[in-house]
């Protein structure tokens, strides 16, 4: 992907393509052709870019798809359940069966990530563990236990040595892939609330992203959770410098009392690219690195659930609760 000067404020929604369900999360394949989408039912959803044609992916969940990722090459897709289920896919398949299906988690597969090379899976789920699996015939490599509540993010690091995780009590791990050992903790406690009047734990780790130059690490979710059930709550993310896993800076928005971060991604001029839903509506919002404030909040018609960035690095899908999948074009200026 070239680097390009980005003018957010520019963008528009090229698309949109109604589903028959609420969406839950959305990823581009990565040869770009297609955006596969986990939904409020059993299926994994495949639509495709040239006509937004709708092909659902059956039997490999008993309910809703929440995570989904590629082998290296583009054709395996892999979706992880609520129902704690991994199932493979054929990514261009005409008519889709699952590969196989293995029971991963006790309880939902929150999350999960293809390492670098390809060769593993980790996920993570509300049995608060994380897993390894070989992604070429889904056999478990590895537990790692360590965290206390549900795993809400897991993200191999560009080298594949490392692989970071969170939490809902706001606990981001680094741990080497080759032992499944601790190496370092990031303090993301300023994504999680306790509200003990209605004695529940809020927040998390619900995203991460590394920058081009794996200097800075993005973890994102909500903080002013005064009412959490009520989702009276503000969008959140904390930059984190690799080296010394301190906070260099937090990132908030203003105007947005009931929203949270979904989403990250690094843009291909050094911005940082987020998904925020909640009941303030949705959105894409947008941050320079060395900013607090994000420059640019993009809304959209109804709740945005999840977001990924096309390997042009300008088409964005954005999956929502109205039962619409839809692809905003960031504009462009070539440097």
């Amino acid at each position: 992907m070239a680097t390009t000067a980005l003018d957010p404020k520019q963008a528009n929604i090229v698309s949109q393509w109604a589903y028959e369900r609420p969406l839950l999360a959305c990823r581009f394949d990565p040869a770009g052709k297609f955006v596969f989408c986990g939904a409020e039912n059993a299926n994994l959803v495949r639509f495709n870019l040239a006509d937004g044609k709708p092909t659902n992916f059956a039997g490999g969940h008993d309910t809703w798809v929440q995570a989904i990722g590629f082998s290296k090459d583009g054709a395996q897709v892999v979706s992880g359940g609520c129902d704690g289920k991994l199932s493979w896919w054929d990514t261009a398949a005409a008519e889709a069966k699952p590969i196989r299906s293995i029971a991963a988690h006790a309880g939902w597969v929150r999350t999960l990530d293809v390492s670098p090379d390809g060769a593993l899976l980790a996920t993570g789920g509300n049995d608060n563990m994380m897993r390894l699996w070989n992604m070429a015939d889904g056999k478990l490599v590895r537990e790692m236990a360590g965290h206390e509540r549900h795993v809400y993010s897991v993200l191999f690091h560009p080298s594949g040595q490392f692989l970071l995780s969170g939490d809902l009590m706001g606990e981001l791990k680094q741990w080497e892939v080759a032992t499944g050992k601790p190496v370092h903790s990031f303090d993301a406690k300023a994504l999680h609330t306790y509200e003990g009047g209605q004695r529940v734990d809020y927040g998390g780790v619900r995203a991460q992203a590394l920058s081009a130059d794996n200097k800075l690490l993005a973890a994102g979710g909500l903080y002013k959770a005064t009412n959490p059930l009520g989702a009276v709550n503000e969008p959140l993310v904390l930059l984190f410098d690799w080296e010394s896993q301190k906070v260099s800076k937090q990132q908030t928005i203003d105007g947005i009392t009931g929203g949270s971060i979904s989403r990250l991604r690094w843009l291909g001029d050094g911005s940082l690219m987020a998904s925020c839903g909640g009941v303030s509506g949705g959105f894409l919002l947008f941050w320079k690195p060395d900013a607090e404030k994000a420059y640019h909040k993009l809304p959209f018609p109804a709740l945005a659930r999840d977001m990924d960035l096309h390997p042009d690095g300008l088409q964005v899908a954005t999956a929502h609760a109205d039962k619409q999948l839809r692809i905003t074009r960031l504009a462009a200026k070539p440097t």
